[in-house]
């Protein structure tokens, strides 16, 4: 687990609670669907979703997904039940606001704590060694596919937030990358260390 999640799969919250829902580490058949919209060819880019994951491929194969629809579910039973409030669920960090607004992309699902009309947004962190201090920073997912043919192991994180109310939640991780360590990047670190 990183610094970033924690037990619930809950973006900076103290609730305690569930376990992620399940993992696919990719081992075995092939679990990336045949879009019928998007046949196999030249256009190796195209979004379609892993039947195991429901995660978006973007044309590359994530690794390790783990996916936090239960611990989600779990807590907005929780939620309904009263056994926690609204402003223990509701309580998105300011940065995460912030990246949310002006860095986040929108999806297809509304809040389920406020049920406003505005979509949920999805905000994604990417983590690695090999990024340095760009670790950690939001990136869109368009820039998946190079990042992961350019680096060898990079962690996902994709988190839902509603800027309205406040809600947030992991909703997966996954990593993606060659699988081939790069080495040290900044040599004038490693002639310092010398």
């Amino acid at each position: 687990m990183s610094g970033m999640e924690s037990r619930d799969g809950r973006i900076g919250s103290g609730h305690s609670g569930m376990r992620p829902s399940g993992t696919f580490d990719g081992v075995g058949a092939s679990a990336r669907t045949v879009c019928p919209e998007h046949p196999p060819g030249p256009s190796a880019r195209t979004v379609c979703r892993d039947v195991a994951s429901g995660v978006p491929s973007y044309g590359m194969r994530p690794r390790s997904v783990i996916d936090y629809a239960l611990a989600r579910r779990a807590t907005l039973a929780d939620l309904h039940a009263g056994r926690v409030s609204t402003a223990d669920v509701c309580d998105a960090h300011p940065y995460l606001l912030r990246a949310a607004r002006y860095h986040g992309e929108p999806t297809t699902r509304r809040c389920p704590v406020c049920r406003c009309h505005d979509p949920l947004t999805g905000v994604t962190y990417i983590y690695g060694d090999e990024l340095g201090v760009s670790s950690g920073r939001v990136r869109a997912t368009r820039e998946l596919p190079s990042l992961a043919q350019r680096f060898g192991e990079l962690r996902v994180y994709v988190v839902e937030v509603c800027t309205s109310c406040g809600w947030n939640h992991l909703t997966t991780s996954f990593v993606i990358g060659t699988g081939q360590s790069r080495g040290r990047r900044n040599t004038r670190r490693r002639a310092a260390e010398e």
